[in-house]
């Protein structure tokens, strides 16, 4: 069964679907996903999957994107990302439904290292499970190799400021010279229908990489106290920054499985199976 479900952050109206199983939910997930992506994609079909094994779970749009508020649109900020994941983690506590249910998180792709910061800070999860995570790394040598893009970005967002008119740049094309995701795995999925549904906008504000540039995921792997499962494949997105993210957790299990790349996590009925029944077991036993 699924129900929509909204929640607010710093103001600003979120749009959610929750989708519930049979019977009393064994936990509650919120899930985070991939960059620019919306509640119809990665996270809901991942919702699904959990929900067939007993879990509640929640994909809901970010600020800025989908069907959810906030301006301006398709902006990716990481730090309002997990201030939206606390937000909902906070409203599910104060459902009634929920208020005496453990609540868990799941993170895919950029969402799993958005989600290792958000576990750090918020004190309601009790178990994590990162799936084909992209856990950014920023350093004084990345930021610096980095600093045009971020010039831009931050031109981007004074004139944001100013205007209110934001300068985007398409999340995803077949031609990759000035865009988001310059993956010939990405255009294939949100560039045709096998990922482009009607909430997703293909769009990406340019201010968004002053904050992605400059954000960090895998140093977060030592401060987190809760048990872990890390899920990755040699061909999705940085196995060697998964390999070092698990590598500093405390309490960490680790399933490596095989893909054909980073995008079929996202939809591969078979792949989702076999991470879904690996994340059901773990939560169950923590």
């Amino acid at each position: 069964m699924k129900e929509a479900y909204e929640f607010s952050c710093e103001g600003d109206c979120l749009v959610g679907i929750l989708h519930l199983p049979r019977g009393d939910p064994h936990g509650i997930v919120v899930l985070t996903g991939p960059l620019t992506s919306v509640k119809e994609q990665a996270t809901g079909a991942w919702a699904d999957a959990l929900s067939e094994r007993g879990y509640a779970a929640l994909a809901f749009d970010h600020r800025y994107f989908g069907e959810s508020a906030g301006r301006p649109r398709q902006l990716e900020n990481p730090w309002a990302k997990i201030a939206d994941i606390r937000a909902a983690a906070a409203a599910l506590h104060r459902d009634r439904r929920f208020a005496s249910t453990r609540m868990l998180a799941v993170g895919i792709c950029a969402g799993a290292g958005y989600m290792a910061r958000a576990v750090v800070e918020e004190p309601l999860f009790s178990a994590f499970a990162g799936v084909a995570g992209f856990y950014a790394e920023a350093t004084e040598a990345s930021i610096a190799a980095a600093a045009p893009v971020i010039a831009r970005a931050r031109a981007a967002e004074e004139r944001w400021l100013k205007s209110g008119i934001a300068e985007t740049i398409p999340a995803v094309a077949a031609d990759t010279s000035d865009v988001a995701m310059p993956l010939a795995e990405a255009f294939a999925y949100y560039g045709t229908p096998r990922g482009a549904v009607a909430n997703y906008v293909n769009r990406f504000a340019v201010q968004s990489r002053a904050y992605t540039a400059t954000f960090d995921a895998v140093g977060s792997a030592k401060h987190i106290a809760i048990p872990t499962l890390v899920i990755h494949s040699e061909k999705a997105l940085a196995p060697s920054l998964a390999r070092r993210f698990q590598a500093d957790l405390s309490n960490a299990r680790v399933l490596w499985v095989e893909s054909s790349g980073q995008i079929d996590f996202y939809d591969d009925p078979g792949l989702i199976a076999t991470g879904a029944d690996a994340i059901a077991t773990f939560f169950q036993g923590c």
